[in-house]
């Protein structure tokens, strides 16, 4: 295939132009947990545009080109890649944006692209008899994903903060959480890898109308689900960037506090409620789920963030900063296994 300018074919060229978009959508990610889906569809037709291109180059150039060097890697981008990238979606080992980064992928770098700067060539590693990029990218990821957890002991361990869970996550301040994604790691009974979604935790103090520093204020008054608001505001989808109107701690508050909270009934200060903390009627009341959000995971949640000073969270790093990553390694360098194994 003609190199443009002894840098790279032409599709190869336009193919740079992911970087700073994978770039930008795993800040995202981190910052949010949310990307648009509208982000997806121009790479997707680039990727149709450019795979179009790369065909007809190959069969131009002829001998081997179209079979080996277009067809077959094509063909198992498509047919791989893309059947892996729905499965893991559809039993929840993917988020939606995970799955559409890989989708597009698939059809944006099916081929090993070949870059040339000098005398140097890229990826250095050079590709293998058949080379799908896609797949390489994708174990690249896996690598870096698996990678992280050990980075984050080692952190942990260098801080002295040696627990069960210094694998996933680390301790904040609770006056942190109402600005962070991630999930509690803890419940009354201790650690746990099965604590309270943080974006969920967020839902409810919107829907509330409280924030984060009232529960704690006076945790006892706000068990009593008859202090529940009688026209609740809306949850929001959790995100810390959510369009509310913000009080100074992270919660939100719609109406005047006296009638956004009643005060608690005469017989409030019994110890125990039908609905502690109105998880139930929060959950019944919202439009959908939050995030899997179970009543017991609430309560037990709001129990320890209600009177704990510092509490472990794991971030959840999100699965588009290790494929941004894989992505750059592979260009750079190329199959992180196989060039480790070979």
């Amino acid at each position: 295939m003609t190199l443009v300018g002894a840098i790279g074919t032409a599709p190869d060229l336009l193919r740079l132009v992911a970087v700073p978009v994978f770039a930008w959508t795993a800040y995202r990610d981190i910052e949010t947990r949310r990307v648009s889906s509208t982000v997806w569809i121009p790479l997707s037709l680039l990727g149709a545009v450019l795979l179009g291109w790369d065909g007809w180059l190959a069969w131009s150039a002829g001998g081997n080109a179209w079979t080996y060097e277009f067809l077959i890697p094509t063909a198992i981008s498509l047919g791989l890649v893309v059947p892996i990238a729905y499965l893991f979606w559809w039993f929840g080992g993917f988020g939606g944006a995970d799955a559409k980064a890989l989708l597009v992928l698939a059809v944006l770098f099916p081929t090993f692209p070949e870059y040339a700067l000098g005398s140097w060539s890229f990826p250095t590693a050079g590709t293998t008899d058949i080379g799908t990029f896609s797949f390489t990218i994708l174990t690249n990821a896996v690598l870096v994903g698996i990678a992280l957890p050990l980075a984050l002991a080692i952190r942990n361990a260098a801080a002295g903060r040696i627990a069960p869970v210094m694998f996933v996550g680390w301790p904040v301040s609770w006056e942190r959480i109402p600005k962070t994604h991630g999930r509690l790691l803890e419940t009354p009974a201790g650690l746990s890898r099965g604590g309270l979604d943080l974006d969920a935790l967020r839902m409810y103090l919107r829907w509330r109308g409280l924030s984060l520093a009232d529960v704690r204020e006076d945790p006892e008054r706000y068990r009593d689900p008859t202090t529940l608001p009688a026209e609740p505001n809306p949850p929001t989808d959790g995100a810390v960037t959510a369009a509310v109107q913000p009080r100074g701690d992270g919660g939100t508050l719609e109406s005047d506090a006296d009638d956004a909270v009643p005060e608690p009934a005469a017989d409030s200060d019994a110890p125990e409620y039908d609905d502690p903390w109105g998880a139930d009627a929060f959950l019944e009341d919202i439009d959908g789920s939050a995030y899997g959000t179970t009543p017991e995971t609430l309560r037990e949640g709001l129990e320890v963030l209600a009177t704990e000073e510092t509490v472990w969270i794991s971030p959840g790093t999100p699965f588009l900063v290790p494929v941004f990553a894989g992505l750059v390694i592979a260009l750079v360098y190329g199959d992180l296994l196989l060039g480790t194994l070979f």
